[in-house]
């Protein structure tokens, strides 16, 4: 069994990179940076620093707990890449594109598994949500809508607004868009929770209506 880091730590690993990524581009943005000849902007330094940040942050999570979630893998690969593209052709938009990625993989993941009758949801928090298979089933279809939906806001914005705009919608405007969507599930997972007490049904059960 995984085990479990402390949760200042866990929040320090989790969002310490993007903090910092945060601060170097408040810092630079307006003036940037020359290397070597070259001109990088604030975005690409942030960037630059950001890489390193999430592989030496995902290290310390696997070797403290031995345990990284195939999100948190897929999200690295991503960075790793699309940043490291960013850096090495001085463009942003690879790194901006990473939402976009992600959310539909998500969605296109979720999908599958849906259509194939495997709720993948249910597999990873059924402990900490029990759900009636029909919130399970809700629950999936909803999260695969708000997947394309984050993809599709992600391109909208980055694509027509400057890279400030990106960078707080990044960092503040999904996750307030993620809290809220949780939020809003509130009365559908209240509807659909297995009482205390009772025995979970089966996945074979048929949905009531």
């Amino acid at each position: 069994m995984a085990k479990k880091l402390p949760t200042g730590l866990k929040l320090a690993l989790e969002y310490g990179p993007l903090a910092v990524f945060l601060l170097v581009f408040t810092k630079f943005k307006e003036s940037g940076v020359m290397v070597m000849g070259a001109e990088y902007s604030g975005f690409i330094l942030a960037t630059a620093v950001l890489v390193p940040l999430m592989v030496m942050a995902t290290g310390i999570q696997w070797k403290m707990t031995r345990h990284v979630s195939p999100m948190q893998i897929v999200t690295l690969v991503l960075v790793v890449g699309l940043g490291g593209l960013t850096v090495w052709l001085n463009d942003p938009q690879f790194i901006k594109m990473k939402p976009t990625l992600i959310y539909l993989l998500f969605a296109v993941v979720l999908g599958i598994g849906y259509l194939m009758g495997r709720n993948w949801v249910q597999m990873a928090v059924d402990g900490v949500l029990p759900l009636t298979p029909k919130g399970w089933d809700i629950l999936t279809r909803r999260l695969i809508v708000f997947f394309v939906f984050l993809a599709v806001a992600n391109e909208v914005v980055w694509r027509n607004f400057s890279e400030s705009t990106w960078v707080y919608f990044k960092i503040f405007g999904l996750t307030a868009l993620l809290f809220g969507f949780l939020i809003a599930q509130a009365g559908m997972i209240s509807r659909n929770s297995i009482p205390e007490g009772a025995a979970s049904p089966s996945d074979d059960t048929p949905p009531s209506v």
